[in-house]
């Protein structure tokens, strides 16, 4: 095929060159060339499938809709004939026209998402959105973990630190349950991570060093500690000095049964609580948020407690 002779032979017909100049500005649908050159479906698909046959053109699908656009590979050779001629009939009427056209267009595609955006704004996060969940924001954040070592206190399998374990430094997983650190070290070493490692121990009395890790981790862990301030304390001596505590826990319920279904010592925690408890091991920049509300009972409501380990010492005793 000579490919140069091919494509002068295409563009000299007025509607490939049409279509041309605009697929050279924006990916269109067959619908929208209709509605822009004012054509039959099947005349505007029968030129874009030359157009496409000859390679100048790739299309996708998407449900019922098929996007056309200029191919991306094309040579240089190729290219120049293309600008020459489009070049050329730039300012023809019509082609004028069809740039007007197609400006209208972008902007209605343009106000169609505004408005949409618009009538959902202060609502995105309450309405459902396809895509959006929880689970995937939270893979898209861990991903921001940079390589620091973290400890997992009352980890259980680990399923966080599954996940900070791919871009964490090292990451240590403490649990008291000698059947969580079986399973959590078999998952570890089934997904290769080496960085990932599982150690019998309480909270309340952490197996590692002082000032060893840059950021602790307590993820429901508080409300089955028996002395939580203790646990708390021990978030703090295992930090490095700059290093960060992070408190997942229940706000306070009344949901006794909780004792029983979960092995729960506490019903949850005042936010006041929480602060206090992370003010007394000594964290400064201590903040205590709701994060998360369930719609079905026992509407159990979710705090985020965080704070900064200072220049100190040792925390004041409780």
């Amino acid at each position: 095929m000579n490919v140069s002779w091919d494509i002068l032979k295409l563009i000299s017909d007025p509607t490939r060159l049409r279509l041309l100049a605009l697929l050279s500005r924006e990916e269109m649908s067959v619908a929208e060339l209709q509605d822009l050159l004012g054509m039959g479906q099947s005349r505007i698909s029968s030129q874009l499938a030359l157009l496409r046959q000859a390679g100048i053109v790739t299309d996708r699908r998407e449900g019922k809709k098929a996007f056309y656009s200029l191919r991306p590979g094309l040579s240089t050779k190729q290219l120049a004939l293309l600008r020459a001629a489009l070049d050329a009939v730039s300012d023809l009427p019509v082609m004028i026209e069809d740039r007007e056209s197609l400006d209208r267009i972008l902007q209605k595609r343009r106000r169609t998402q505004e408005q949409y955006f618009n009538l959902i704004a202060g609502r995105l996060g309450k309405n459902y959105c396809p895509g959006r969940s929880w689970e995937a924001i939270g893979h898209l954040v861990l991903r921001l973990t940079p390589a620091i070592r973290i400890a997992d206190l009352g980890a259980g399998e680990g399923l966080i630190s599954q996940l900070l374990a791919r871009r964490a430094k090292q990451v240590w997983c403490i649990d008291n349950s000698p059947g969580m650190v079986e399973v959590g070290t078999e998952l570890a070493r089934k997904n290769n991570l080496e960085n990932l490692t599982y150690k019998l121990g309480d909270i309340e009395k952490v197996p590692l060093p002082d000032k060893s890790v840059d950021l602790a981790i307590l993820s429901q862990a508080l409300h089955h500690a028996q002395h939580p301030q203790t646990a708390v304390n021990e978030a703090w001596r295992i930090l490095k000095p700059g290093g960060q505590v992070l408190v997942l826990d229940l706000n306070e319920h009344a949901f006794e049964k909780a004792r029983e279904l979960y092995a729960d010592v506490w019903l949850g925690f005042k936010e006041s609580t929480l602060h206090g408890f992370l003010k007394r091991a000594g964290f400064i920049k201590v903040e205590v948020n709701a994060v998360a509300h369930e719609a079905s009972e026992p509407n159990f409501t979710t705090l985020l407690a965080s704070g900064l380990k200072s220049g100190r010492t040792k925390p004041e005793s409780v």
